[in-house]
This record gives structure tokens, sequence and C-alpha cells, in this order.
């Protein structure tokens, strides 16, 4: 089972749609997959469940027992270990571990935590590894793929988070903002990653440990950056930039005089449009743009728009999935709705 986090410290990427539709394509490709929303907002959990379920989940109470934050309420509280997390499944391909707001109470007990495993202290260790440990108990249902969606920040539970993942995929939007997030956060996963394997010696021998990997995937320009009031020139001068930072900031190679453009360049997994037209009606009837029919208002040129869509994604998910050594093979489950969606 590979774990990939989807993370920039810059928000407004698109990163958690960016999330939700790489989850319903490995899926519908029938490949099990795990969306893990360890982002305190828990946005990407609303994105897949309707109000009257998220009241279910998020009750007045301070137990909510079937989100993130219920499953690490007795270490957070300091009784015991992680309780077994919950999997909403939303077909049998697709499972979500729900986002809670309370999650945030994880943090101070978190940056608390990182020096005391230099300590060697397994009280610190099991905090560290609360969620690599609640992720394999979350997978244990047959998930080849767990997508982690996490905050805008270079905080504790992020940290965590990304401990916990073999993979690091990174949303940008091609302007000045990310590419300083970019710079920000190449060193952090650098010394993150150092640290971490420092640690790994220190560390009890009967708990499982992640190996702290973090490997960058390779970056998404989510091309929805482009707004009516921003010059072209400006634009594409920020583009021009991306494959030289991605290289000095988070491979940690030496600057060189020509780099490839983004559309040529193998670390960009994609260069994704924006389908403004496309996100209303799928928020609306809660699915994936690539999945609208005429029934739900994707009519004239939308059609067109949504064979796209699926295209578009399905040859990024391609490009992960190669990367994290998954076979993905042709179409599946819902592509009779796309070939007949014009019908």
């Amino acid at each position: 089972m590979k774990t990939i986090a989807f993370f920039n410290n810059k928000g407004g990427v698109g990163k958690t749609s960016l999330v939700y539709h790489l989850a319903w394509m490995f899926a519908d490709h029938g490949i099990p997959t795990l969306a893990i929303d360890l982002d305190p907002q828990a946005n990407l959990t609303a994105m897949f469940l309707d109000e009257e379920r998220l009241e279910e989940l998020w009750p007045d109470d301070d137990e909510h027992p079937q989100t993130v934050y219920g499953a690490i309420r007795p270490i957070l509280r300091g009784i015991g270990d992680i309780a077994k997390p919950h999997v909403e499944k939303i077909n049998p391909s697709l499972g979500v571990v729900p986002g809670d707001l309370g999650l945030s109470r994880f943090e101070d007990k978190l940056s608390d935590a990182w020096p005391r495993c230099h300590n060697r202290d397994e009280s610190a260790f099991r905090i560290m590894t609360a969620f690599h440990r609640l992720i394999e108990s979350a997978t244990k249902w047959g998930a080849e793929i767990a997508l982690i969606d996490v905050g805008p920040n270079l905080g504790a539970i992020n940290r965590s988070a990304l401990i916990a993942s073999d993979q690091v995929c990174l949303p940008l939007a091609p302007d000045l903002f990310s590419l300083q997030g970019l710079k920000n956060l190449g060193p952090t996963l650098r010394d993150w990653r150092a640290i971490w394997a420092e640690l790994l010696a220190k560390a009890p021998s009967d708990l499982p440990m992640p190996k702290g990997a973090m490997q960058p995937a390779g970056y998404i320009v989510m091309q929805h950056g482009i707004r009516d009031s921003r010059p072209v020139k400006a634009y594409q001068r920020w583009m021009e930039r991306i494959p030289s930072i991605y290289r000095t900031a988070v491979l940690d190679e030496k600057p060189v005089s020509r780099t490839p453009k983004v559309d040529q360049d193998p670390y960009s997994l994609a260069l994704l449009k924006h389908y403004r037209s496309l996100m209303p009606l799928a928020m609306e009837v809660r699915k994936p743009m690539f999945f609208l029919k005429p029934a739900d208002g994707a009519i004239g040129a939308h059609v067109d728009a949504v064979k796209n869509c699926y295209k578009d994604f399905q040859n990024l998910a391609r490009r992960i999935a190669q990367s994290a050594g998954i076979a993905m093979n042709g179409y599946h489950l819902n592509t009779q709705l796309i070939e007949n969606s014009s019908s």
C-alpha cells in the first residue's frame, strides 16, 4: 500500500479538489483507494459527504468516534493509544477517513512530542506515529493507495502527516505565492526527512514506524491560477520559473543555465485546466466533474469539457500510479457514462 500526500504551504491552489477527483479516478479504475482528510478544515470530507451525514459525524458532543479526531482522541486525552479509525465507504473501491475541525487540538501535542523523541520517549513516538498507525489500520480493508489531504502550513500536524507518506505531490498555481511556498517547502521536507531518519534509531522496536520517505513525486500546475486581471506575460513568467525552482528548492539540485518548460518537464505530472463551468455543477450534484451527465446540466459545450476532464485526470492518475508502482489499466466502472454523455 502506498501513501501519497498532496501538499503546498500556499493555500488556494485547488489541492483538496485535486485529491477528491484523483480518489474517484483511481477507484474508477478498480484500484481500492482511501482518501484521508488530515486537514483540520475538513473540506475534503465536506466534498464527499452531504450535510446530513456531516451532522452525524460531527455531533454537539466531543466524542466524534467516526472521524480522524475520534481516532486520535484517546492519545489527546492521555488515556490510551489510537482508536480503530472509521472508514466511510463511498463505493466498493473508495473509502474516506473523515476529517474533523477538532483535529487542530492535536497540534500542541505533536509539537511537544517531536523533541521528546530525541530522548527515546516511547509515548512521544506513539504520538508522532499516530497518523501512520491510523492509516495502516484504516487500509486493512484492502486499499492499495492512500491519498492524504493536509492543510496549507508547515505545522506539527502536517509534519506528522507527511512523515506517514511515501511520496509527496505538490500542487502549484503559476504565481509568486506558490513559488515562494515551494522555496519554503523544499528545505523543510529535507529537514523533516533527515531528523526522522535519526529518530528511527531511537524508536521502540515493537512500535510500527513510518519510514518518513516523503519522496517528491512531482508537481501539478493548476491553471485556475490564471485570472482575467493578470497579464499573460506575468502568468508566463511564473510558469517559466517553476521547473528551475522545483529542482533547486525541492530536489536540492544545483542551478543550471537551462531547464525544460513545464509541458516538457519530466517532474511535471500535469498541467490541469480550470473547468470553471463544470465545478459548480459537480458541487451541486456532489460528484466529480468528469462523471457529470446531461441530467446534471452537462449539456452543449459541457459534454466535451466532461470528456476532456476525464482524460486529464486519467492521465494524471496514471502518472502518479506509475511513480508509486501501482498498475492502472484501461477504463473501468464509469466509462459508459463518459462515452454516452452526449446521447
